[in-house]
């Protein structure tokens, strides 16, 4: 009413709430699964292996598609994106708008539920290892975030990476409809390089740049202050702006040495596909050879190309 704005703080209270929505994320992806996936998976008849996968990039295309809705819609009222110096100006952030504290504790909430999943949703197990690996490093990314008092610079972050994946997803989805369609999956491959640059960019400006600008360099972790009066050492600096391009240079390999494996793959089809048409017409194509030099049956008579019959006339006696 007095027009003041109200912040928030992280706390232990954060984990009831976390609870909280970790149940709601259960509810709504058993949702999605009876109403949408399931549904589609009977008409596909698709075999087990697709099947899991495609449950898969189904629940993370509806996760993906309303986080990035929600963090852009954040990032452009909070300003965080006309005004990239809110990145790291009056670093440490600690206190909060309701709705960036809110995005937060939601998406800890669903990479948690996520656990659980893999036990309800039957995951094969050579395919654990995999997706706790990728559970791990998105909790990891977004609890140091959120602890860490970067909550702005993990939402632009967020932003990218949930772009990118949900294109992905979104890719396999429409492949496993239509194998012979992959055009998405190349809309994908620009969307990943297009952000992979945005990220090593962002990171350079805000731990080359930024940081190092902040009026309180003195380590105070009362006031959250944890990095600015390390980033005030250039050794240090460059040392994490050296492991962040080595980082985003090996995501960038294993990305190129994928769409190499998938353009042989593509280009190896063709050529098959091209031999065995090829095969084809030639064996038409003797057959037909076949047909002329042995004349065609017509009426059970082999008669020859001109209608005669190939076996010679017998005169008739006067």
């Amino acid at each position: 009413a007095d027009g003041e704005l109200v912040q928030y703080h992280y706390g232990l209270k954060d984990l009831v709430t976390i609870l909280f929505y970790i149940f709601i994320a259960i509810i709504l992806h058993a949702v999605v699964q009876e109403y949408a996936l399931d549904k589609i998976n009977r008409r596909l008849h698709l075999s087990k292996v697709k099947h899991s996968k495609f449950n898969e990039s189904g629940q993370l295309v509806a996760f993906h598609f309303t986080s990035v809705i929600w963090c852009l819609y954040v990032v452009v009222t909070e300003g965080y994106i006309s005004n990239p110096r809110s990145l790291w100006e009056n670093y440490p952030h600690v206190y909060l708008p309701y709705q960036v504290k809110f995005f937060y504790l939601c998406q800890l909430a669903y990479w948690l539920h996520a656990l659980p999943e893999l036990y309800f949703q039957k995951v094969r197990k050579e395919e654990i290892p995999r997706q706790l690996r990728c559970i791990a490093l998105y909790l990891l990314h977004i609890a140091g975030a959120y602890l860490l008092n970067l909550t702005r610079l993990g939402l632009i972050l967020l932003l990218l990476q949930y772009l990118a994946e949900f294109f992905f997803h979104m890719a396999r989805l429409v492949y496993f409809t239509d194998e012979n369609n992959e055009k998405l999956f190349n809309v994908w491959a620009v969307v990943f390089v297009v952000t992979r640059l945005f990220t090593l960019t962002l990171y350079i400006l805000v731990i080359g740049f930024g940081l190092p600008r902040v009026e309180s360099q003195a380590l105070d972790p009362e006031r959250g202050n944890f990095f600015s009066f390390l980033f005030n050492n250039i050794l240090f600096r460059m040392s994490v702006l050296l492991l962040v391009c080595l980082f985003q240079a090996s995501v960038m390999w294993r990305f190129i040495h994928f769409q190499l494996r998938r353009w042989r793959e593509y280009w190896n089809e063709q050529s098959s596909r091209k031999r065995a048409a090829a095969a084809a017409a030639g064996t038409r194509q003797q057959t037909k050879l076949l047909k002329r030099d042995s004349g065609y049956h017509e009426n059970g008579v082999v008669k020859a190309e001109n209608g005669t019959s190939p076996r010679t006339k017998k005169l008739k006696s006067p």
